[in-house]
């Protein structure tokens, strides 16, 4: 199955404000923090440019595939690959084999991260001032 929706990036249109970063950060932890979000912006050439990094939501995703404990599954709505808190078991092997890191144990909580789409209504795509961030749905 693979995902209804898509986080296309265009960093060509990235300012590097991270704006995406803190409405993450606050939909997981309730607090704004940008090195606790799912999403992350790799700021490049001594600030010349920013690549925002998002969760490709890959249709044979390592990350669910390695899970010990089967704890990232599909969700039907959305089609995103989402971490069950409940059977994670926070040893991130997940992070280990995502080709971008885009998956891991959060500092606060003993289970993994990673972008779950929001439901389908992704709220650092909202945050964007700039266009950087857009949904693509299929």
């Amino acid at each position: 199955m693979r995902p209804k929706i898509f986080i296309k990036t265009n960093f060509d249109l990235c300012s590097g404000c991270e704006l995406c970063c803190l409405a993450c950060s606050e939909k997981f932890f309730n607090g704004y923090n940008p090195h606790l979000s799912a999403i992350r912006i790799d700021h490049g050439e001594e600030n010349l440019y920013h690549f925002p990094v998002v969760c490709q939501q890959c249709d044979n995703p390592y990350c669910a595939n390695v899970c010990p404990k089967k704890a990232i599954e599909r969700d039907p709505q959305t089609g995103a690959l989402v971490v069950n808190p409940d059977e994670c078991i926070g040893c991130n092997l997940c992070n280990r084999y995502c080709p971008i890191d885009m998956a891991g144990v959060g500092p606060e909580v003993n289970y993994s991260i990673k972008c779950d789409l929001c439901n389908g209504a992704p709220k650092c795509v909202d945050a964007c001032p700039t266009g950087a961030l857009e949904t693509i749905s299929l």
